[in-house]
């Protein structure tokens, strides 16, 4: 029995041995921590303990060690806020986020025009259906809640987010995309509900904004995959993001996906509303709203500002997404374009939704180029800007529609980041 004893007390010595890290090689510095906190001694390492409020039992709230914020986002010569206090678009800071999911509360913002937003009692909101339809209803949020719910992970993007030589961080250059998983009721379902005429092709979906968003698709895309949301994450949908009603076009401008829901008008053509203004060109391939978002990604660690504190191995990691499917594949390149690795895919990915990949990279202390390149389930690659500039026959600082090229950050010898186009 002696002997049993002692062959187990010296199993538990040996394993937590194990545990304190000495058989794995960790830093003597950090031992010696470990074990003052074990022992008791040391009450100068003990953490502050902190009572639960009311705010933090009612809804929850974030350590106040993590200081990751939103920033106005400018669009062209517009400031933001502007000098009637309206915001335009705001950015999240993608360079913190982790995993593939945007926080809601760090999901960026974009606004019809710079309007404010409309403070909607849901229990007074409804959405019209009408037009080529053969019965014409009105749903109040209740209706809606009672048809078959789906929750699907999408991402979406506005068209300016077009990264350019003057943008520092890649918050400034891509921060105008977010994923969430969005939970509705598909369009198709109510519009089934309703009766399509034959001569549909087309509707119009307008919000309940001062300056009415209002956006045409074709019907072959409500008839897909269209969400008629009223939850986000888990959750019902923020203000900002179109509270209680919006829809949720996947793959598609941004723009497109109209917030404050509250008609829909099926028609038998295009018509050009508001929303779709300043966005047409004399040819179709010059459009910027050309409704499908191209495949994307970006490399969010390391990017433009952050610093590597010396040579040695990091993970390279970053998002890519597209309009057109899954993404399927996503390579590294850290020599500037010579040489294209394959990256690890961190999810299974989703259709028209953000994945995050990686790349294990050892940097050698040299200066260096890193850029990120995605292909999606249909084909599409993204291109480089020489290629887009290339196809629209134009300068390459002046590319017209959604910009997808690929985005170069540059590491210096000390191991800070810059923007590669600057």
């Amino acid at each position: 029995m002696d002997s049993k004893r002692t062959t187990r007390r010296n199993l538990l010595r040996s394993g937590a041995a194990l545990a304190g890290g000495v058989a794995l090689g960790v830093p003597v510095h950090a031992q010696e921590h470990d074990h003052s906190m074990a022992s008791g001694s040391g009450s100068e390492n003990a953490y502050p303990m902190n009572p639960y409020t009311k705010e933090m039992i009612a809804y929850g709230e974030r350590s106040h060690f993590v200081t990751s914020v939103r920033i106005p986002h400018p669009m062209g010569s517009k400031a933001s806020p502007d000098e009637f206090g309206k915001v335009f678009h705001v950015a999240s800071p993608i360079q913190d986020q982790v995993g593939n999911i945007t926080p809601s509360s760090l999901h960026y913002i974009a606004t019809t025009r710079q309007s404010f937003l409309p403070d909607i009692d849901p229990k007074q909101h409804t959405l019209m259906i009408h037009g080529l339809v053969d019965r014409p209803l009105t749903f109040t949020m209740e209706d809606l809640k009672r048809f078959p719910s789906v929750s699907r992970l999408h991402f979406l993007e506005c068209a300016g987010n077009r990264h350019t030589a003057k943008h520092r961080t890649v918050q400034e250059s891509h921060g105008m995309t977010s994923c969430s998983e969005w939970t509705g009721v598909l369009l198709s379902t109510l519009l089934k509900e309703c009766g399509l005429k034959g001569s549909a092709t087309w509707f119009v979906a307008e919000g309940a904004e001062e300056v009415k968003g209002a956006s045409s698709m074709p019907i072959a895309k409500a008839m897909d995959d269209i969400i008629i949301a009223y939850g986000q994450n888990g959750e019902p949908l923020r203000p900002q993001q179109g509270f209680p009603l919006r829809i949720i076009a996947p793959g598609f401008e941004g723009i497109l996906n109209t917030k404050f829901l509250r008609r829909i008008k099926v028609v038998d053509r295009y018509y050009m509303n508001y929303s779709d203004y300043g966005h047409l060109r004399e040819k179709d391939e010059e459009a910027a709203l050309g409704y499908q978002i191209g495949p994307k990604s970006v490399i969010t660690y390391p990017s433009g500002t952050q610093q590597l504190p010396g040579k040695g191995t990091y993970e390279i990691s970053g998002l890519a997404w597209s309009g057109g499917g899954a993404i399927k594949t996503v390579e590294v390149s850290t020599d500037g374009g010579k040489k294209w690795n394959p990256a690890e895919l961190k999810m299974t990915p989703q259709r028209m939704a953000h994945v995050r990949f990686a790349y294990q990279w050892n940097w050698d202390g040299n200066e260096t180029e890193i850029l990120s390149r995605c292909t999606d389930e249909i084909g599409q690659q993204q291109p480089t800007l020489e290629q887009i500039a290339k196809f629209f026959n134009k300068p390459v600082g002046n590319v017209p529609g959604l910009n997808n090229s690929v985005m170069p950050w540059k590491i210096a010898k000390d191991g800070k980041v810059t923007n590669g186009l600057a």
